[in-house]
């Protein structure tokens, strides 16, 4: 009798340290997406990067007018036979570089939108960083989860275990 009330009450104590033990540990998770899509400063960096690739497209179609209005006018010049062989040549390599600047000028057009927009959403991003940080020390969190990514956003630095690891790897 005695040893069931000893075995009782060390499961209960145990279930009670249990319990406590996993209250201890705070989770949460955030939609960082909806966060974002909600922040007066994206709209701006959108409605700014429109602007931008507006800016670029009027610029790229422009130089599109002008390859094609420079092929054309080679094509009806050929057509009533007032262009010699070399000069022939000299139209068609012409054209040729036209179009490799286009391409080119395409590719550099991606790759500056997606450098304005990386540069641009830095400090938004850190903004919305710092709040969840913000959020997860007031409200004891470990851990904060991205819903939509599953990435761990912010980790309280007393559950990482590196050096654990490292220690029984060997590693020091």
């Amino acid at each position: 009798m005695i040893k069931t009330f000893v075995k009782t009450g060390l499961f209960a104590t145990l279930l009670v340290c249990f319990a406590n033990l996993a209250q201890a540990q705070k989770f949460g998770y955030v939609n960082s997406a909806a966060i974002l899509t909600e922040l007066p400063e994206m709209k701006q960096l959108q409605s700014s990067l429109k602007a931008y690739e507006t800016i670029l497209k009027k610029d790229g179609e422009a130089k599109v007018a002008a390859f094609q209005q420079k092929q054309d006018a080679a094509s009806q010049k050929k057509q009533r036979g007032e262009m010699t062989p070399k000069e022939e040549e000299t139209v068609t390599a012409e054209l040729q570089k036209m179009q490799e600047d286009l391409y080119a000028y395409g590719q550099k057009m991606e790759s500056d939108m997606a450098e304005k927009q990386q540069k641009d959403m830095e400090p938004i991003l850190a903004k919305v960083n710092t709040a969840i940080q913000d959020v997860a020390k007031e409200g004891n969190f470990q851990y904060i989860f991205d819903s939509q990514s599953g990435v761990i956003l912010y980790a309280d630095e007393s559950s990482d275990v590196t050096s654990l690891v490292k220690a029984k790897l060997g590693l020091q």
